[in-house]
């Protein structure tokens, strides 16, 4: 047997077991209400990454009514204890789970395969099943015109930028960032530090404090606490926010924000499991999906700041402006995408370098 026929017989059989899984959930979701579970890494607070998701939780409940019932677990580390949670709300009855960390991926693929009648969704990972989704927004898009921002406010040419993890989600976004940057402040560099933590304020107000130190007027982050914001508000720097609009935490520092939107998505997602016909599926949309916003502008802002990345996010949308397209220099000067390429997908994936503009090497 041939390699592709091998692969075509692989895929007949996910088909037909997506076909099981959808007929008894499809029963349950006709006689009572779908039971749905979300796993949150961080708290649900008021801002941040959790915060978006539970938003989007909160409107399928008044989208669906009494068709569905939500429930949530918060604060969930990565690891052994996630994979407790999900298992837990998997044996409770939840007909559909929504695991929202990458540290989630392995644990949700675990207990997909020991309840084949469950539907999974993971949020940012790339591990499927035929129980078991994945999805993901164009983070970058929205890093591209924040840093465009960056770029036309800091006056020292240094900006900080708080770090979670080193995994491809965040160096992209670190990446985006810097062309956004440096597409309006060419002088302009990022100097990154990590904190080992999606959500860890303390951690984060210290790294803030460092970057400070160095000479950075703006502060961004890959975080979930408001912490960098808070703090940038305290030393009177700059900041831009990320997942959620954070501008309460700090009024007068805080510029704009990438956001998140997850709500359609949600809407869909469940729709398809009450109508059975959910499959397993990986989504990756960006500004012109509406999965990626950016917060409002601080009055600080120049018109013609505002308007330039205005025009920037029309180009992205319509697919006229790609934040990879060529030519995209690394920190050492190596070209990595050629000019008139774009980065495909599948590398913008996998990607485990700095682009030029980044201070510094990436911790390995």
């Amino acid at each position: 047997m041939n390699r592709r026929s091998i692969v075509w017989r692989a895929g007949l059989a996910l088909a037909a077991m997506a076909l099981v899984v959808a007929a008894p959930l499809a029963s349950r979701a006709a006689e009572e209400p779908l039971k749905i579970g979300f796993v949150y890494v961080s708290p649900v607070g008021d801002a941040g990454w959790t915060y978006q998701h539970d938003l989007a939780r909160k409107a399928l409940e008044e989208h669906f009514g009494d068709r569905i019932e939500t429930s949530f677990v918060e604060s969930v580390p990565e690891g052994a204890d996630a994979e407790r949670v999900i298992r837990e709300l998997a044996a409770s009855g939840h007909g559909l789970i929504f695991t929202t960390s990458f540290g989630y991926m392995n644990p949700t693929v675990k207990v997909a395969a020991t309840f084949p009648d469950t539907y999974f969704e993971h949020a940012t990972g790339y591990k499927r099943a035929a129980n078991l989704a994945t999805y993901l927004a164009r983070f970058y898009e929205g890093r591209y015109l924040a840093g465009m921002v960056a770029g036309g406010m800091t006056k020292s040419n240094i900006v900080g930028y708080v770090a979670a993890f080193p995994i491809p989600e965040v160096v992209r976004g670190i990446d985006a960032f810097t062309r956004g940057m440096r597409s309006v402040n060419p002088d302009a560099e990022v100097r990154v530090v990590w904190v080992s933590s999606w959500y860890d304020p303390g951690k984060e107000r210290e790294a803030t404090e460092t970057l400070i130190t160095q000479g950075a007027d703006v502060i961004t982050q890959h975080t979930d606490s408001t912490a960098p914001v808070q703090t940038a508000e305290d030393r009177s720097v700059w900041a831009i926010g990320y997942h959620s609009d954070m501008s309460k935490y700090g009024p007068t520092a805080h510029l704009t924000a990438s956001t998140h939107v997850w709500t359609d998505y949600y809407i869909r997602r469940v729709q398809a499991v009450l109508d059975g016909t959910w499959e397993s599926t990986h989504t990756w949309g960006g500004i012109a999906e509406g999965m990626v916003e950016l917060a409002p502008f601080n009055d600080a802002v120049p018109e013609d700041l505002r308007q330039r990345v205005e025009e920037a996010k029309a180009k992205i949308a319509a697919g006229e402006l790609h934040p990879f397209a060529g030519p995209v220099r690394d920190n050492e000067g190596n070209i990595r995408v050629p000019e008139g390429d774009t980065m495909s997908d599948d590398d913008m994936l996998r990607i485990d370098w700095y682009v030029e503009g980044v201070q510094g090497s990436l911790p390995q």
